[in-house]
């Protein structure tokens, strides 16, 4: 085998930074693997909503977390592929029109490009910048439904693509956030996309899939048809929102309810024992508040339950809700609660099932982790562009076409920061 360079993802979320640490594999047949060096995971801090509150605080929890990803893999960390998500970014529907430039009509990846790029002329509001420009299907001279023109022949090229952009502070304060870690960025990726690279097959993006990350304060959501993104969406609900009703349920605090979450929580109200009784002093708190298994069951269903009727919302907006026939797939650290694949089989009547890693092996545990495939999924994007540099338009790095401008617009924003 011969080892490429290491592979840096860092996601950053409301609750947790993690940060996993990977290498791309050349085996004998020309097939390429990723093998998991490390993972880690500390709280964060300044961090709500996948938005940055607090700068210093942030810089601290990205820096502890760095601090003991080298320290697990030996080796020092130069640059990485970063995460953005938060309820700050949008997607929107975009078309790019061009004459295809050669006399014979043959169409090249220079038309491609330009295509592209006119479909990045949408209208965006001022205060937000394109993060990813990405086709879904071409039209040559009227022939819809086209994958990978280059190579046909036509004289009018069209492209349907999904435009997704962030809030620009915000961006900024990201980049700002990581690069005084002493970090450099490779490149920002929105982070429902990495999850969905690092999760789902071919065959299941052509069939019809929809990944669902439960964070603590966000729920993110990525549906895919035909290969390619339908929908992408971002929810104002999460797993901390779980852990609230349980406070006021139980009239006691959040760190107390968090508790009592992760030792006796689950969705389900048909598995839990009448009989039994939690107490709140259990768990340190100077109450002597008390509830049933069930009652406890009960104030997570009813929350999980809404949770995941809203992604139902987002589904009937594409006309998706129950005809996504390869399912759901659950990931993210407030999937892990018991019970949550059951309530959102009942409510998307939907096959659902937890998504891992593909295509990734190592002997660190975390990596069976569903927390963590969002930050897999950050370095099997890059292992995906990386490897396709030379690659066709059906590799994922022509699908972002824009990612050198990107990467201009945080090397500007870099200099700005220096003193």
């Amino acid at each position: 085998m011969r080892a490429s360079p290491l592979l840096t993802g860092v996601d950053i979320g409301s609750s947790m930074i993690r940060i996993v640490v990977g290498q791309r594999v050349q085996k004998e047949h020309g097939v390429s693997d990723i093998t998991v060096l490390g993972a880690v995971e500390i709280p964060s801090q300044g961090i709500s909503k996948g938005s940055v509150t607090s700068i210093d605080d942030a810089v601290a929890s990205i820096s502890k977390c760095l601090e003991h990803a080298e320290r697990m893999t030996g080796q020092p960390l130069q640059s990485a592929w970063v995460g953005i998500g938060g309820t700050h970014i949008i997607a929107q529907e975009s078309k790019g029109v061009i004459g295809v430039a050669r006399s014979d009509g043959e169409i090249r990846e220079e038309d491609v490009d330009r295509a592209i790029e006119a479909a990045r002329t949408v209208a965006t509001p001022s205060n937000h910048e394109i993060l990813h420009v990405i086709p879904k299907s071409f039209t040559v001279d009227g022939q819809r439904g086209v994958k990978d023109p280059v190579g046909m022949t036509g004289i009018r090229l069209e492209v349907d693509a999904l435009i997704i952009q962030g809030l620009t502070s915000q961006i900024k304060n990201v980049t700002k956030a990581v690069y005084r870690t002493g970090l450099n960025i490779d490149d920002l990726v929105f982070s429902i996309l990495a999850t969905g690279e690092a999760v789902l097959s071919q065959k299941q993006k052509e069939l019809g899939s929809v990944v669902i990350n439960v964070g603590a304060q966000t729920t993110s959501v990525i549906v895919y048809e035909e290969g390619d993104v339908l929908h992408v969406a971002v929810l104002q609900i999460g797993a901390d929102h779980i852990t609230s009703d349980i406070a006021i349920g139980l009239r006691t605090s959040i760190d107390v309810a968090e508790q009592i979450k992760l030792t006796y929580g689950t969705a389900l109200k048909a598995h839990t024992d009448r009989s039994k009784k939690i107490l709140v002093s259990e768990f340190g708190a100077l109450g002597d508040e008390s509830c049933t298994h069930q009652f406890l069951a009960e104030i997570i269903h009813a929350r999980a339950e809404e949770l995941f009727e809203k992604v139902d919302e987002e589904l009937v907006k594409i006309d998706r809700s129950g005809l996504l026939p390869a399912g759901v797939f659950l990931t993210g650290g407030g999937a892990k609660l018991a019970g949550m694949t059951e309530v959102a089989k009942d409510v998307l009547r939907l096959p659902v099932t937890y998504g891992t890693p593909i295509g990734v092996s190592s002997a660190v545990e975390q990596v069976h982790d569903v927390g963590f495939t969002t930050a897999i999924g950050l370095i099997k994007w890059a292992q995906e562009i990386e490897g396709s540099k030379n690659g066709s338009i059906g590799g994922i790095v022509d699908r972002l076409k824009n990612m050198d401008q990107l990467g201009n617009m945080v090397k500007g924003w870099v200099k700005g920061l220096m003193p």
